[in-house]
């Protein structure tokens, strides 16, 4: 999550294609980037839907929704947060913490999610990171913990230095940064580094005790201590640990990735997920994220695919789910059948036979169900918080171009407004027109483009 163009789809490629993921690069600005599927993207250069993907690092799996960055999108933004354990706030070095990133960062203390930071664009002459963790403290009240410093900046950004291990990282570029080599950190920066050293082992020993003992005993303190220190304190949202990089050179991408394991929350880490009886809201109902449990889902995305149809995109919190099985749905008491689990890697799918605890998945079978509606168990039902999302603010009339496209007007929009809760459509009842409402300008205008492009259907803007 971050404001627009941090970087957030050029990290995310470069993520696919370090865990092997995708066997080559793709650039944002080329439109060849995997999670900018859709063909206004393309052309734009910019994120317009949450695209999600999955990923082994070190044997950890990894559910990854990259974000837009745009205002006019903030509902993917919502929604991504609600289904997530943790994210990852990326910081243009230059432009520092910038409006949106303010936005999506309140968005994240709303759910409570722990987070890390990623300063990226070392590569950019003005690239301060020092300057962006200032700044981070000041607008955003965060307590941002470096766990690595910067080798130079802007052109002559060379690596990273790593404080847990105190080692320098430099990066080989002739390949594409998939090596690079643990060295000895430069002399002119050993003073900078020690500097820094002391400040995260300062910062760690005051949260935890058993490290504060160790410290004022002078006693040696392992890496393995302090990471579980910093582990536990980016899970309370004590501190934010904080690292630097630059995604379009390749470099600091799988030290992040090895934060992202060793930091962020896994499932289990977030523990019991808590619902409400569908027959009375007033008995509180737990679960625990485990696959004995009763299954239970959150939908929080509606998507038409023009090969499978609708799709459903859920997180389980608990229990499994087998292909073809029936699932019941508290918010409009009704019972569905899953006939399709897939794995959706940006607009690419996978089949699956079985999903469970604690993954991201999409179904086909459901055609009730929309956006913060629960999905779970027949025989033990409950009800998950569900999700509100902003009032829209721009309206525009919208009418066929001819009476022979009325009924397919209509249709489109029902399935764009399933899709994105955030569009509204109603009726003027003075002059009958048809009103559609959304988040912003540029918001109407791609869902104008998309009942073109997608829907064939030609209408008239007011």
């Amino acid at each position: 999550m971050a404001h627009i163009d941090a970087g957030k789809t050029t990290l995310t490629e470069r993520i696919l294609f370090y865990t092997g993921r995708t066997h080559r690069i793709g650039e944002v600005h080329e439109g060849g980037a995997t999670m900018d599927w859709m063909e206004q993207e393309k052309e734009r250069g910019i994120t317009i839907t949450s695209a999600a993907t999955t990923t082994i690092w070190n044997d950890h799996r990894i559910n990854i929704i990259d974000t837009p960055g745009h205002v006019d999108f903030t509902v993917e933004v919502e929604r991504s947060l609600r289904v997530l354990d943790g994210s990852v706030a990326v910081f243009c070095a230059v432009g520092g913490v910038e409006p949106q990133s303010e936005t999506v960062w309140r968005q994240a203390d709303k759910y409570n999610v722990p987070r890390m930071a990623f300063v990226n664009k070392m590569d950019r002459v003005g690239g301060d990171y020092f300057h962006v963790l200032e700044m981070m403290k000041e607008r955003l009240g965060a307590n941002p913990l470096p766990i690595v410093i910067p080798i130079g900046s802007g052109e002559l950004f060379t690596g990273i230095i790593d404080l847990l291990e105190m080692k320098a990282i430099l990066y080989n570029e002739s390949t594409l940064g998939s090596r690079f080599e643990y060295s000895d950190i430069p002399h002119d920066m050993t003073e900078e580094a020690n500097k820094w050293r002391h400040h995260l082992i300062e910062e760690t020993a005051a949260y935890d005790e058993h490290l504060l003992e160790k410290y004022l005993n002078e006693e040696d303190i392992s890496v393995a201590e302090i990471k579980k220190a910093i582990r536990k304190g980016c899970l309370d949202n004590t501190f934010i640990p904080t690292l630097c990089g630059s995604a379009f050179k390749n470099k600091g991408v799988q030290r992040l990735l090895d934060a992202v394991v060793d930091f962020l929350p896994s499932p289990i880490d977030i523990g019991e997920v808590l619902g409400y009886d569908p027959k009375d809201t007033d008995i509180e109902i737990r679960r625990t994220p485990d696959d004995k449990s009763p299954f239970s889902a959150l939908a929080f995305k509606i998507m038409t695919d023009a090969f499978v149809g609708r799709l459903t995109y859920m997180r389980v919190y608990s229990g499994k789910l087998e292909k073809g099985s029936y699932v019941y749905n508290p918010n409009i008491d009704r019972r569905e059948r899953v006939s399709r689990i897939l794995q959706m890697h940006a607009n690419k799918r996978e089949e699956r036979d079985m999903v469970r605890a604690g993954e991201i998945v999409a179904v086909v079978g459901l055609k009730k169900t929309n956006t913060g509606h629960t999905i779970c168990d027949e025989k033990n039902g409950i009800l998950l918080e569900a999700m509100d999302f902003p009032e829209p603010v721009v309206e525009v009339s919208v009418e066929p171009v001819s009476k022979a496209e009325q009924d397919n007007l209509s249709k489109a929009l029902v399935k764009l407004s399933e899709e994105d809760p955030t569009f509204k459509i109603s009726t003027n009842p003075d002059t009958g027109q048809t009103i559609i409402a959304g988040m912003g300008e540029l918001h109407l205008e791609i869902l104008i483009d998309r009942l073109l492009r997608e829907f064939k259907v030609q209408a008239h803007i007011g």
